[in-house]
């Protein structure tokens, strides 16, 4: 099970196993392998403010 990442500032999850539709991010696309410029689709946050889901 790949782990979930949780936007700090509006409280989104980033799900790698369904992707970003939005983001066009595909299924099976790892929070690490996001682009540094990827952004929160619902706040604009940037990947510094997620932290992983245990």
């Amino acid at each position: 099970m790949a782990t979930k990442y949780k936007c700090g500032v509006c409280g989104y999850i980033y799900d790698p196993e369904t992707g970003e539709p939005r983001t066009k991010t595909d299924p099976g696309t790892s929070f690490e392998e996001l682009p540094d410029l990827w952004r929160c689709p619902k706040c604009g946050a940037g990947k510094i403010r997620f932290t992983a889901l245990k």
